[in-house]
């Protein structure tokens, strides 16, 4: 939040009454005299009239602990990423201000229901997926704990993409979550950052003699902060989200517009607003790599500048940049924000006049990354050529400490001139490239991964010759999700049925949940029953939902198999497919003794450009369509593909599985967070030896979980020798299912469109190595089945995952980021 002039003599803001009648006279007093509307307006309207009703409430807290945080002496964390995936915020405030019951009957004396209006908000189109979720369930955490962190990221006007389905085919539909604005932003225009692109790099000597270097002849564009509250847990703790939005130095130019050169009078306005236009353009072309690029340095640039901008408020006199490091530290979630290593130490040398040592000193102490990705294809390139067009004076910088890194690395491996190649920041060939991630390792003094496999194998393989480097900056902090979005606004039965049991304080200390492990015993009728009617409730709730989205009919007696993730190869939708029409198979063969019914979800998007992953949503809804129009088939199978997935949607997802699908090729997962979210809300996992899957595995027990699958050792060990024909030659199963593929049994009237999957899964050289895990998996579903049928067991189990969640939860992970990175003192406000 802004108001941070002359923080030091302002007092605290006194809080506004939340009874029902203060909310119920402001509630009336925003409709009518803020937006002009009656009691009998459509909910969008009673939505952003009790939005800034409460808006008004958060206040006080939000400026108080503003004005705590910047007090002289207090450290501070910045958490920069490209994605914050908040989805709706009604609900969540109301649930962490403890007023839903108040707001609820406040509501109701004016004919309007909570429920309606909080189904009103439009999820914020500022992600898009589970990295941009965790960094949202980071804040939620860090609030809850009062921690002093920030978050920065960009107000994109439009979201990645409205997923619609036609045809069966992936059709992406612009997501304009701002149409009917946002009650909960606040826009601080008064601490807009100017950012500088183009131009060159000018050399000359100051009157000392020392060689300065001056970015001149640049293209700025202006960086707005709008201001979001992140509320804590019932702690009166409320942090904030600063998301920047960009816009031209001047409206137009006045010259070419009565030269009669509209468009030319508005091309720099249009041009400079592109930048936060759209989450994450498709950067398949020239045009959009160049987008992606300036978002990315334009989140860096404006935080960057913001932060010393506060930060030398604090000081009476000239700042005393020594103390820069001990008083701030920048998370970068992934290598999109990773140029601010050169930004920094460009605004050190140029602005601030500090010598080379001294600002790569403050660099050093100051930055930390964090890695998401095992794929090497998903560390970020840019080619040389992009970076001397756009931001010549930081390519420079990365060259100069490109220069004094393998200096560095040619002392310690002396003649070593491969290492020296890999390491480079500068990747040689016949078209440059600066690695980001390189340089985010040279420029960091934590490289922590996100789960305890992932955070060994880039020690072990990605980061191999860095870790060998320098041992002290690696570290793993396990991923989680916040229980309060993901249990206790989601699923409100089961949070009241083991609040019932153990008291609520297990919603601030998810480690409290191990409480409810002895209520599992079959001894305890009365709770398990009420588990069970829990579980059919929010199923039924699911139900309708995949009723209203999908036109399939879910019968809430058979099982729920659920997965739901971005569309990804290595996610291996596909596996899943081919168990589907391999169920089928058994139906049509007459093979269903001890059947267990099973009605299979399956959502998310495919990346624009992903024709391979466009063509599995497709073949996963012309299986579903032949699936669910087979009078044999019945209720027997149902498979329906959920199209637009987002958090609204999970927060009945997760609730309603029964079966959490996690099913990535070993080795390829770095985390997972939806497996948590399922796990939490009592669903088995069915899952490869993978990212976070292996601590869900130990946290729970072997034998409340469903494993299969070659381990990630034994997928490396295969990857030579790998002949998809083996494993069809061997297995009749296969056989049978790639038969129905082949013939077109699922695209009669397209003939030819899955030939790119089948030949893709032929491949010997398929690095997800689907057909290996084919057996294994099906055996396991065996399994699946044969424990849905003993519903006794299956409640235990149930019960058990939800009970040995509790490390999953962020608020563990930000204490223990807090513990070994950041270093910082709670803060109240």
């Amino acid at each position: 939040m802004g108001n941070d002039s002359n923080h030091k003599r302002r007092e605290p803001l006194a809080r506004l009454e939340t009874t029902e009648e203060a909310l119920s006279d402001s509630f009336k007093h925003y409709l009518t005299y803020n937006l002009g509307r009656s009691s009998g307006t459509t909910p969008v309207y009673a939505y952003n009239a009790m939005s800034l009703t409460l808006r008004d409430r958060i206040m006080a807290d939000w400026r108080n602990t503003s004005l705590a945080q910047k007090q002289v002496g207090v450290r501070r964390t910045y958490y920069l990423s490209l994605e914050f995936l908040i989805g709706r915020a009604l609900g969540n405030h109301l649930l962490n201000m403890g007023i839903s019951k108040q707001t609820d009957a406040a509501l109701q004396t004016m004919c309007f229901e909570l429920e309606d209006i909080q189904e009103a908000e439009a999820d914020a189109g500022l992600g898009n997926g589970g990295l941009g979720r965790l960094a949202a369930c980071f804040l939620d955490s860090c609030a809850t704990l009062e921690l002093p962190v920030t978050g920065y990221g960009i107000r994109y006007q439009y979201g990645m993409f409205r997923q619609e389905i036609i045809n069966g085919f992936q059709d992406e539909e612009p997501d304009h979550w701002l149409r009917d604005g946002n009650p909960w932003e606040i826009e601080r225009p008064e601490y807009s950052q100017r950012i500088k692109f183009g131009g060159y790099t000018e050399y000359r000597h100051d009157d000392s003699g020392k060689l300065v270097a001056k970015w001149v002849d640049t293209r700025d564009v202006i960086a707005i902060p709008y201001d979001m509250p992140v509320t804590g847990y019932r702690n009166n703790t409320v942090n904030t989200l600063r998301l920047w939005h960009s816009t031209a130095t001047d409206e137009f130019n006045l010259d070419e517009f009565n030269a009669g050169s509209y468009s030319d009078s508005v091309a720099a306005k249009n041009s400079a607003e592109n930048i936060s236009m759209v989450l994450y353009p498709n950067d398949a072309t020239e045009n959009g790599k160049e987008l992606r690029l300036k978002q990315q340095y334009f989140l860096a640039s404006a935080s960057i500048q913001d932060v010393i901008r506060q930060w030398e408020k604090r000081f009476d006199g000239e700042p005393d940049y020594s103390q820069f490091a001990h008083d701030n530290v920048f998370q970068m979630n992934d290598t999109h924000p990773t140029i601010c290593v050169a930004e920094l130490m460009r605004i050190l040398l140029d602005e601030k006049g500090l010598e080379w040592k001294d600002a790569w000193s403050i660099v050093t102490k100051s930055l930390a990354y964090t890695n998401h990705t095992l794929l090497p294809e998903a560390l970020e390139k840019w080619p040389v050529s992009l970076f001397e067009c756009l931001l010549p004076r930081l390519l420079d910088i990365i060259y100069e400490i490109n220069s004094r890194f393998l200096r560095a690395v040619s002392q310690r491996w002396p003649g070593n001139t491969e290492r020296q190649s890999r390491m480079s920041i500068i990747e040689e060939g016949p078209v440059k490239h600066v690695r980001m991630a390189h340089l985010a390792i040279v420029g960091s003094f934590s490289i922590n991964g996100v789960a305890a496999l992932h955070s060994e194998l880039l020690k072990k393989g990605l980061f191999r010759d860095f870790y060998e480097l320098w041992p002290e900056k690696f570290n793993n902090k396990t991923n989680g999700v916040t229980p309060r979005r993901w249990v206790a606004q989601s699923n409100p039965l089961m949070t009241e049925l083991i609040s019932s049991q153990i008291g609520e304080d297990w919603i601030r200390d998810l480690s409290q949940l191990e409480q409810v492990k002895p209520l599992a015993q079959l001894e305890n009728t009365e709770f398990r029953q009420n588990w069970k009617a829990v579980k059919q409730a929010n199923k039924a709730r699911l139900a309708e939902l995949v009723k209203e989205r999908c036109d399939v009919e879910f019968n809430t007696d058979a099982m729920f198999d659920v997965q739901v993730k971005r569309i990804h190869e290595y996610k291996r939708q596909l596996l899943n497919v081919l168990h589907v029409i391999h169920l089928y198979n058994q139906v049509k063969n007459g093979d269903i003794k001890d059947w267990s019914p099973r009605c299979v979800l399956i959502g998310g998007k495919a990346a624009p450009g992903y024709l391979l992953a466009k063509d599995i949503i497709k073949l996963i809804n012309c299986v579903a369509e032949v699936i669910n129009n087979d009078s044999e088939v019945g209720d027997k199978l149902k498979l329906a593909f959920f199209p637009n997935y987002n958090v609204s949607s999970m927060e009945i997802i997760a609730p309603g599985a029964d079966l959490s699908e996690q099913i990535s090729t070993a080795g390829k997962e770095a985390s997972g967070t939806g497996n948590m979210k399922f796990m939490m809300n009592g669903a088995l996992t069915i899952g490869t030896y993978d990212g976070a899957n292996i601590e869900i595995l130990e946290a729970v027990g072997e034998e409340n979980f469903f494993l299969f699958g070659l381990r990630e050792n034994e997928v490396e060990a295969m990857r030579s020798h790998y002949r998809p024909e083996e494993f069809i030659e061997h297995d009749q199963d296969l056989q049978a299912v790639l038969n129905l593929l082949r013939c077109g049994h699922f695209n009669s009237n397209e003939p030819g469109i899955f030939n790119n999957i089948i030949n893709s899964l032929m491949n010997p050289h398929d690095p997800w190595m689907t057909l290996a895990d084919f057996r294994s998996y099906v055996d396991e579903q065996a399994k699946v089945s044969e424990t849905w049928q003993d519903q006794e067991k299956w409640v235990t189990m149930s019960i058990l995952n939800s009970a040995s969640s509790g490390f999953f939860s962020t608020d563990r992970t930000m204490h223990e980021y807090n513990q070994d990175i950041w270093h910082l003192e709670p803060v109240s406000g």
